[in-house]
C-alpha cells in the first residue's frame, strides 16, 4: 500500500474460518500449514488485506495451495511444552524462530497433541510441529542434519521461544509417528488371519482323519488276526455246520 501512515499498514488474515488446516501471519501475509496431515488436494484460500486507515479499505482474492500427498523421510517433529491453541496462535514466530536458529527455510506441515478432545486442547501442555527444512538451493535438507543442528541450537532456541511465549520453553526432538493402518490394510489383515485359520482348520480335519482311519485298520487287522488265531487253535469253529460233539461222535464210530 503506497499510502502513508496506518493507511499504508496492511493485515491479513483468511476468510470462511479456514485456519484449521492453514493459518495465516497477519503482518507478511505469509500462508503456513497448520494441520494438513493425511490430506492432500488443493485447497482455495480465500485471503483478506485490510489498511489501518479511518475508513477501512479491503480487497480479497483466491490463493491456491496444493498439498502433495507423497511423505517425506526427512520430517522432524519439534515437541515444545505449550498448549497447542497457544502454539497454533503464535506458529509464525516459531517459524521465524527456526528459520532464524536453523539458518534454512522451514515449512511447518502440521501441529497436533495427544489430545482429541478440543475440550482438551487448552489443557494439555505437550504440543507437536512437525517440519520439513530446506536450503538455499530448495533442496530438502535430511532429517539426521536437521536433528543434528537442532541440538547444536537448543539453548537459543529455548531463549528465543521464551521470548515469544513470555514462559519458559523447552523443545526436544521426537522421531516422527508412523502412520496409522488404513482400513484396508485392516480388512487385508483380518482376511489373512480368517483364511490361516480356516487353512488349520482344514489340516487338522484331514489329520484327524487319516489317524481315525489307521486306528481303525489297526484294529480291524488285530480283530482279523485274533480270529485266525482262534480258528487254528480250535479247529472245530472252522467247521461251518459241525460242532465239538458231532467231531466227537465221528471219532466214535471210527472206534
Amino acid at each position: 500500500d503506497p499510502d502513508s501512515g496506518n493507511n499504508g499498514l496492511l493485515l491479513y488474515s483468511l476468510v470462511n474460518n479456514q485456519t484449521n488446516e492453514f493459518d495465516i501471519d497477519e503482518n507478511t501475509g505469509q500462508i503456513f500449514a497448520v494441520s494438513v496431515a493425511g490430506k492432500a488436494g488443493t485447497f482455495y484460500l480465500e485471503v483478506q488485506a485490510a489498511d489501518h486507515g479511518t475508513r477501512r479499505l479491503t480487497a480479497r482474492t483466491t490463493v491456491n495451495v496444493t498439498i502433495d500427498s507423497s511423505s517425506s523421510n526427512n520430517i522432524v517433529v519439534v515437541v515444545l511444552n505449550q498448549k497447542i491453541n497457544v502454539v497454533e496462535r503464535n506458529i509464525a514466530e516459531v517459524k521465524r524462530v527456526l528459520e532464524n536458529e536453523l539458518a534454512w527455510n522451514i515449512y511447518i506441515i502440521g501441529v497436533y497433541s495427544n489430545e482429541f478432545e478440543r475440550k482438551a486442547r487448552s489443557s494439555t501442555d505437550v504440543t507437536y510441529v512437525k517440519i520439513i527444512a530446506f536450503d538455499v538451493a530448495n533442496q530438502e535438507v535430511s532429517a539426521e542434519d536437521v536433528k543434528r543442528k537442532l541440538r547444536e541450537q537448543k539453548s537459543n532456541i529455548e531463549m528465543e521461544l521464551a521470548k515469544v511465549f513470555s514462559m519458559s520453553v523447552t523443545a526436544a526432538i521426537e522421531e516422527a509417528p508412523a502412520d496409522s493402518a488404513t482400513p484396508e490394510l485392516i480388512a487385508t489383515i483380518v482376511l489373512s488371519v480368517l483364511l490361516a485359520c480356516t487353512l488349520i482348520a482344514c489340516l487338522v480335519y484331514v489329520l484327524f482323519t487319516i489317524i481315525r482311519k489307521r486306528k481303525y485298520e489297526e484294529h480291524y487287522l488285530v480283530k482279523k488276526q485274533a480270529e485266525i488265531i482262534e480258528g487254528i487253535d480250535n479247529p472245530c469253529v472252522t467247521v461251518e455246520n459241525g460242532s465239538l460233539r458231532s467231531l466227537e461222535k465221528l471219532e466214535h464210530l471210527d472206534n
